[in-house]
């Protein structure tokens, strides 16, 4: 049986390209295969069926590009939730209305199995918490697109890391990405989470204040989003710095990891992943066991999109279980609310959040 898939939002990450992965002459004129889209077309057992945006002019190239009958390109989500029968839907829209849209899908009539939401998760952790507790009431899969979960080098360095114990007990990481905190450090928190399968415990954070998303998403809107980064103590002991300051042009995605047996240096940006064990108190470096080369933005990035529609299949299918939940979603987001709340009352902050604190929003793209 065909899986049936709408779309809500159809803008760059739902098929028409995005910022550092495509032609800038492109974006918004053509497909994107790095794209919700992109994922489904590559994935047999999958039709993309339905489209909805409020932008007539974005809807209608959408439309056009993916072969979506003008019949079922709609202006809003409520149509389109009325009157399809959607197997899963996609949530493609900016951060700030993942909230309503997730619960819009979930409690309504066109009864989607799986939605499959673009991150960061929400621009609240309450609207997270609600988002995943409306999905869970509703039986809904909540499905997050933190991308770099769905690529094969990163699952096989988690086992790497987490089951055949390659660092040891990692002691201490250092993380570095371009800003913005919400559009672009979720990236690089959930990578941090998910190689360590930890939570935050104590935050502390400083924001610049800046952001390079006016210029290069030509947003007119202004938000609260921007560059930043601090400290954090995750609940297994490990102490993290995280520096997401600089702007993209600069920008490496790396991480230096280090633990009792060894260390790990990856660097995303520039294809170039080492790894030493510790031997008799020297670090001595070896190849990383079953990865032969380093994760690359063309190659593994571009492959997450199908891998994360294969996914989605088999979720819909009742073959699966999660692999990327609200719930851990959820974790990288409260790094960086804690972040805001550490700069602007002075202190460090504790997490979970008390319930007030969870209501703080940083607005975004």
């Amino acid at each position: 049986m065909t899986v049936r898939a709408g779309i809500i939002g159809a803008g760059g990450i739902a098929g028409m390209g995005i910022l550092g992965m495509d032609d800038e002459k492109t974006i918004g004129r053509e497909k994107s295969t790095a794209s919700h889209a992109g994922g489904y077309a590559a994935t047999e057992g999958i039709e993309l069926v339905a489209v909805a945006d409020v932008d007539d002019e974005t809807l209608a190239r959408f439309g056009e590009t993916w072969e979506i009958p003008e019949n079922r390109r709609y202006a809003s989500h409520e149509t389109m939730l009325a009157a399809e029968d959607l197997d899963v839907v996609s949530v493609c829209t900016p951060s700030f209305l993942h909230h309503r849209h997730v619960l819009d899908v979930a409690r309504s009539a066109a009864d989607p199995a799986v939605v499959w939401c673009e991150k960061p998760v929400a621009s609240s952790v309450s609207d997270a918490n609600e988002m995943v507790e409306v999905c869970a009431e509703t039986d809904t899969e909540l499905l997050v697109n933190h991308s770099f979960r769905f690529t094969e080098k990163l699952q096989l360095l988690r086992e790497l890391v987490r089951e055949e114990n390659l660092v040891g007990e990692v002691r201490a990481v250092n993380a570095q990405f371009r800003m913005e905190l919400l559009r672009n450090a979720t990236h690089l928190l959930d990578t941090l989470v998910y190689l360590l399968d930890a939570r935050a415990e104590t935050v502390a954070g400083h924001i610049t204040g800046v952001n390079e998303a006016v210029d290069s998403l030509d947003a007119g809107r202004e938000v609260d989003d921007s560059g930043g980064g601090g400290f954090v103590v995750l609940d297994d002991g490990t102490f993290t710095t995280v520096d997401c300051t600089v702007p993209r042009d600069i920008s490496s995605m790396s991480f230096q990891i280090t633990g009792t047996e060894g260390k790990l240096y990856l660097n995303n940006d520039d294809g170039e992943w080492r790894y030493w064990r510790l031997d008799d108190g020297e670090h001595v470096e070896a190849p990383l066991p079953g990865i032969e080369d380093a994760w690359t933005w063309d190659e593994d990035y571009r492959r997450a999109f199908p891998n994360a529609a294969e996914h989605v299949l088999a979720l819909a299918n009742g073959d699966a279980e999660n692999r990327s939940t609200g719930t851990e979603a959820t974790r990288s987001l409260e790094i960086i609310v804690g972040f805001y709340l550490s700069h602007y009352t002075g202190g460090q902050v504790s997490v979970p959040l008390d319930r007030p604190l969870r209501d703080v929003e940083i607005t975004s793209w």
